[in-house]
């Protein structure tokens, strides 16, 4: 909280002249910094352990070490946190939570002292932000009575390993989930681990709208495709048994929770003449992921996984589907699908997997939807999204994990990624270029050729591994809620459908790059890097400049593109920092609205890819 917060300015942390630690404290690379200088010359801090027999228990920030500074933040006449910390890219501030005192205190501490002297909160705001971090503490010892090692979660598949993240280390309160009670969380939050089935209904044609690729053009090529033969006989004779002619309703998988609290009781008129029918389950089983809303198919992994609707208030927003993008997430997808297919560097070198939402239905509400100014929320309740599964687009031997997983550190401090180089058997430095290699000439090509961005954030990005866990390239998913394109005429763009260009949000240049800074460099970069330094002996410096290496390595690949590197400026010396913390705290608050929140802006940030700016803040 403090680190995030300090980040985003809401507080200001000062230098503490009168630091409560002990300076004999000071580790070897502090007080002789030209030994570790030494080390890394001579390679010997640059090799990772091979295996978990071979590794330290932990290369923590337990003790002070390079780079760390005392600091306070007086909330009160009765409360002043003292800490130690270094600052990283983007202004990061790199906590040592051994140095933090008072010990004792913890998150509702500073807050019953800090939230109207020091945060400015007002009473609302405090006790809907003491909810959602209560929520997300459960949901933290919850997942943690479980958790596994470093090592043990390198072996998982990708579906399992989504289970066993943490959530989003930038929204301080990130899994609070608000509407859901204790045994919904018990049910249905990913770190339950808890694969269940999910049941379906019929929505009469007129309610609801399909749409599909051209291989799934018509709601019959879908369920043939999804549900056994068996299964969708028993559909249709439910509402044969009723009257009603199956011909004229759409099938859509439904959440239980979603279904109680949302559909029966505000669709209740639909329900009452017929027009949403509840059916059985398909039968198979469904595990959630990350985005709570979103489940992949264990029984069967090679069927589609599903996107639902789900009326909880989570980071930021309602997770609910929007009518319009819904419509569109098909067309949206083959729009982006021929961007790849038709360029030889996406798709066969770069070799970029994107998984698209192939089809979607979406169910209007009667009321709700005739009025643009009630909260979005009553706007975005009932449909289903049909994504393209990751099984059957890896090659032998390969495996996937979200590049959430890469920032996850286990009860003992080792982060996964120690863990797989150790397992790759490669130098730091060569594995972080292979990382890089495989994630951005995929993202720079879409940005400076088409004026195209993907938010590549931990949970929409996932690394793809060979079999010695190198990482070789990636893939990308959420088109729909999460594509922008540029505002300023690119003429690659001249071929969008008007389908798509009616629903994908267009951007200035200058802002269409944030997306590629703010949700990869800033949201787990900025985590990732202090985690190489202390764990695989890489400098953050240098790690940045390996990010910046990769860059400079697509500009000369592609040196036609000279313009777009100068409209699309990635290395521009500073850029505006986005805050996600800040909009709950002061911008949008837990208020309804018309329209989704968007992250607040405040200030600018020292870009680490610039050559002229470094790590200052």
């Amino acid at each position: 909280m403090l680190s995030e917060f300090a980040y985003e300015e809401i507080i200001d942390p000062e230098p503490d002249p009168e630091p409560e630690t002990d300076p004999e404290a000071e580790t070897a690379s502090e007080a002789h910094p030209e030994t570790a200088s030494e080390a890394a010359a001579s390679g010997t801090s640059g090799t990772a352990p091979q295996s978990a027999s071979e590794r330290p228990v932990s290369q923590r920030d337990g003790s002070p070490g390079a780079g760390f500074r005392p600091y306070r933040l007086r909330v009160d006449d009765s409360l002043t946190f003292r800490f130690r910390a270094r600052r990283g890219a983007y202004g990061h501030w790199n906590i040592d939570p051994a140095s933090l005192t008072p010990a004792e205190a913890d998150p509702f501490t500073f807050l019953a002292h800090a939230h109207e002297s020091v945060l400015g909160l007002t009473g609302d705001t405090t006790g809907h932000l003491i909810r959602e971090l209560t929520a997300t503490l459960t949901a933290d010892v919850r997942s943690a009575a479980r958790e596994l090692t470093a090592e043990r979660l390198a072996g998982l598949g990708y579906a399992e390993l989504e289970g066993h993240q943490k959530g989003h280390p930038w929204l301080v309160a990130n899994k609070g989930r608000m509407g859901f009670s204790a045994s919904d969380a018990a049910r249905w939050a990913p770190e339950a681990r808890r694969a269940q089935s999910l049941p379906w209904i019929a929505v009469r044609t007129g309610l609801a709208a399909y749409r599909g690729v051209p291989s799934l053009a018509e709601p019959h090529h879908l369920y043939a495709r999804e549900l056994r033969p068996e299964t969708l006989r028993d559909f249709r004779y439910t509402l044969r048994a009723r009257g009603l002619p199956s011909e004229d309703y759409l099938f859509l998988p439904v959440h239980p929770w979603q279904w109680e609290e949302m559909i029966a009781p505000l669709y209740a008129a639909s329900l009452a003449v017929g027009d949403i029918v509840p059916l059985t389950t398909d039968g198979d089983l469904r595990l959630p992921q990350q985005s709570i809303r979103t489940f992949l198919n264990t029984s069967r992994p090679e069927r589609l996984t599903v996107k639902l609707p789900l009326s909880v208030l989570n980071t930021l927003v309602w997770r609910g589907l929007p009518t319009e993008r819904t419509l569109a997430a098909p067309a949206v997808t083959r729009w982006i699908h021929g961007l790849r297919d038709n360029d030889a560097y996406l798709r066969d070198e770069c070799r970029v997997v994107l998984l698209g939402e192939v089809a979607s239905v979406t169910v209007s509400h009667p009321q709700f939807d005739r009025l643009p100014q009630v909260p979005y929320q009553y706007r975005e309740l009932l449909g289903c999204i049909w994504r393209e599964p990751l099984a059957g687009r890896l090659d032998s031997g390969e495996r996937a994990r979200t590049l959430a997983a890469l920032i996850h550190t286990d009860a003992r401090g080792r982060s996964l990624t120690a863990e797989l180089v150790g397992r790759s058997g490669l130098e730091p430095r060569v594995w972080l270029r292979h990382l890089f290699g495989a994630l951005l000439p995929p993202l720079l090509h879409f940005l400076y050729r088409y004026g195209t961005v993907f938010s590549p954030h931990g949970e929409n990005a996932i690394v793809i591994f060979d079999e010695a866990d190198v990482p070789v390239r990636l893939a990308v998913k959420d088109f729909v809620d999460d594509v922008n394109v540029s505002a300023e005429p690119v003429p690659e763009l001249g071929e969008m459908p008007e389908e798509v260009r009616r629903v994908l949000l267009r951007e200035p240049p200058d802002f269409l790059t944030q997306f590629i800074h703010s949700g990869l460099f800033v949201g787990v970069f900025r985590y990732l890097a202090p985690l190489c330094q202390e764990q695989l002996h890489v400098p953050e410096d240098e790690f940045w400049s390996l990010v910046r290496a990769e860059t400079e390595r697509y500009h000369a690949r592609f040196p036609e593109m000279k313009d777009r590197f100068s409209t699309f400026d990635l290395l521009a010396p500073r850029i505006d920092r986005l805050c996600l913390n800040r909009n709950r705290l002061h911008l949008d608050g837990y208020r309804d609205r018309p329209d989704r929140p968007h992250a607040a802006v405040h200030g600018t940030v020292a870009n680490p890819l610039s050559a002229s700016t470094g790590l200052r803040p």
